[in-house]
Parts: C-alpha cells; sequence; structure tokens
C-alpha cells in the first residue's frame, strides 16, 4: 500500500493524480533545484478514506445530481459538517502528525496547510482563489483542523459553482493536501511568465503575500521584456504588510509613510525573479504563473 504521506522532494510527489497539480508542480521545481520550501504532501486517498469511514459517499453523490437546490445544499452541507465535526482517522491522523513534527522541528517556522484539489490548475479552471490555504500554524490540533478545513473545502458554495460550469461533479474528484513551513518574508508577491502582450510581469508588497490574496493592497507592478529589460515600475500603495500574530504581536502592522510608495524590489531582486521565473517556465514547457 502506498504511502499517504510524501515528502515534497519524493519522485512520487510529482504525480498529479495522487497529490494535486498545486503540490505537483512545487515538487517538480524543488526536484530541479528552484528555491522551494520544504514541505511534504497528503495523498488525496486520505480523502477518500475518511469519506469512507464517515459514510459520506451517498451524500457527494447527491450534490451533483440532485434535480432541485435544497437537496443539492443539503448534501453539500452534509459534506461539509462531516468532515469538519469529525477526528481524522487515527490510520491517516497519526503518519499526518509525525511529518508535521518533524518539519516544524526542522524548519522550527510555524506551519502552512494548502489545499491542492485534483481539479486545480488545469487548462481552462484553475480554480484561483476557490479553496482554502491556513498560514501560521502553531499546534497540532489547529493543524488537524485546517487539514479538515481544506478538505471541506471542496464543497464550499463558491467551489461548487465554479465546478458546475464546467460541468465537474465533485464526488468525481478529491482533495489533497500540501503543507510547507511559513516564510517570514520581508516582500511577497508573484509573476507572470509571459502575459498576452508577451510581457514578464512581477507584483510585490512588504510582508505575507496574503494582502495581495484578499486585495488589501495595491501591489508594486514590475513589467519586463523577454529580455528581461524593466519597462516599467509602478508603485504601488501598501499601507500596511501582513504577518503572523505568532512572529511579533500584531498579524498586520502599518508600514512607516516613506515606504507605502516606495518599491518594494530592487533591480537586483528584480534580475533574480525575472530568471527564476523563465527557469520555471522552461521547465514545465509552459508559460506559469
Amino acid at each position: 500500500m502506498k504511502d499517504l504521506v510524501v515528502p515534497l522532494i519524493a519522485a512520487e510527489a510529482c504525480d498529479a493524480t495522487r497529490f494535486g497539480r498545486k503540490a505537483s508542480n512545487q515538487a517538480a521545481l524543488a526536484r530541479a533545484g528552484l528555491p522551494v520550501p520544504d514541505g511534504f504532501c497528503l495523498d488525496a486517498e486520505a480523502y477518500r478514506r475518511q469519506i469512507a469511514a464517515l459514510g459520506l459517499e451517498r451524500s457527494a453523490r447527491g450534490v451533483f445530481s440532485a434535480e432541485d437546490g435544497p437537496t443539492a445544499r443539503r448534501g453539500a452541507l452534509a459534506m461539509k459538517l462531516g468532515l469538519l465535526d469529525h477526528p481524522i482517522m487515527p490510520e491517516i491522523a497519526e503518519p499526518l502528525l509525525g511529518a508535521w513534527r518533524e518539519l516544524s522541528d526542522k524548519s522550527r517556522s510555524l506551519t502552512c496547510v494548502r489545499s491542492s484539489a485534483l481539479v486545480e490548475d488545469r487548462a481552462g479552471a484553475s480554480f484561483a482563489g476557490q479553496f482554502e490555504s491556513f498560514i501560521g500554524i502553531e499546534g497540532e490540533a489547529d493543524f488537524l483542523t485546517a487539514v479538515r478545513s481544506c478538505w471541506a473545502a471542496l464543497w464550499m458554495t463558491r467551489a461548487l459553482r465554479y465546478m458546475a460550469t464546467r460541468d465537474i461533479d465533485p464526488a468525481d474528484t478529491a482533495m489533497a493536501v500540501l503543507v510547507q513551513p511559513l516564510v517570514s518574508a520581508h516582500v511577497s508577491g508573484g509573476g507572470l511568465s509571459q502575459t498576452a502582450d508577451g510581457h514578464v510581469v512581477l507584483s510585490a508588497t512588504w510582508g505575507l503575500g496574503s494582502s495581495i490574496a484578499q486585495g488589501e493592497v495595491t501591489p508594486d507592478r514590475y513589467v519586463l521584456g523577454r529580455d528581461g529589460r524593466v519597462v516599467e515600475i509602478a508603485a504601488g500603495r501598501k499601507e500596511h504588510a501582513a504577518g503572523c500574530a505568532h512572529q511579533g504581536g500584531s498579524a498586520t502592522r502599518l508600514v512607516p509613510e516613506p515606504m507605502i510608495h516606495a518599491p518594494c524590489l530592487a533591480e537586483a531582486q528584480i534580475r533574480e525573479l525575472f530568471e527564476l521565473l523563465r527557469e520555471a517556465e522552461a521547465l514545465m514547457g509552459l508559460p506559469v504563473e
């Protein structure tokens, strides 16, 4: 029987049919030598076993096939409550906690628990922002709750609506989970290796990237040509920085006035991120985000 908990650096972690593309892409980049945080993956089979142990298969099947809205909503609610209200079965929880303790001891950091659905990050169905990620996890109880919450996210209304528009039955898919240490970043953001007009674009803000994901700041925007030449720098408005309450008091802090409109990234950092994006693009064989 295959292990349900697999190190991110392991070759089998690259299997998107077991761990979802979010985790498998990170595993592929890590194995290629790119600077990916350490971590481990929980096989989507664990989700399936939990569903079976709780007797929820019938509720799952009733959501997509229901002929009326109330029946579908009751089925989705049964799935969410079942996954959230019951502990993870011991044969899953014990190796999962063992891996989490080892990662926490090794990284000496809080952890992040990230959904990695088998249906997300695919052409035509990115599922961006549809599922859940939890940052700054410190205790074992919170960790296991975060895993169950990632499982339950497959049955959230927004995700079900997204799947319905693409004729995806949630009962035919499953949720894997990716666990990594929290990087207490001074600056965070994202990047596109190729836009519609052929440019490379970076975005950045002070602190953790959650403030961008939640629309709380206007991040800096850096536009580069395919040759790495900086075409445009548009400083955003970054009045506060997201952090972690366990690592220095408040989860957010005000940014000093001179830094609100100051660019977050120096020229050398822009160049380094450009090279990493292009390397990831070459490894994946397509434009990447």
